[in-house]
């Protein structure tokens, strides 16, 4: 639980330091192959389902804790880290959801991390997305 606590702690850092330091426009940290780039995301992933907002969020909270209750019956440790990752990643999103304008329920995700040919991100995309390649590796590998 220390390392889902960790990605929603840092995730929400980087998505206070993104609304205030990026309101005035984008940073090129390296030219156009990396830059932070503020965007407020009321769907799911790649912004699907905008209208959905609220069945996005209880789904989130069903999912929590799912992986919760899966993460404390497992003994692999690989499969703990994954699904702490993707864990912290779920509540770091959930957290926009239930604060965040234009209200609960209905907040809307900071994403801000952009490279080419792929949506804008946050950390907890990020961790979600590498807690989700593990899981299946370890899938794949049994």
């Amino acid at each position: 639980m220390v390392v889902a606590a960790a990605v929603v702690v840092l995730d929400q850092l980087t998505k206070v330091w993104a609304v205030s330091a990026l309101s005035d426009g984008p940073v090129h940290v390296i030219g156009s192959v990396l830059q932070f780039r503020l965007t407020r995301n009321p769907g799911g992933a790649f912004s699907l389902l905008t209208n959905l907002t609220p069945v996005l969020a209880v789904l989130a909270v069903i999912m929590v804790g799912f992986i919760v209750r899966t993460t404390r019956r497992t003994d692999d440790l690989v499969m703990a880290y994954s699904l702490a990752l993707v864990l912290g990643g779920a509540v770091g999103n959930l957290v926009d959801r239930l604060v965040r304008s234009p209200g609960f329920l209905r907040g809307e995700v900071v994403d801000f991390i952009k490279v080419p040919h792929w949506p804008t991100f946050n950390l907890a995309d990020s961790a979600i997305t590498i807690g989700v390649i593990f899981i299946a590796a370890r899938g794949w590998r049994s």
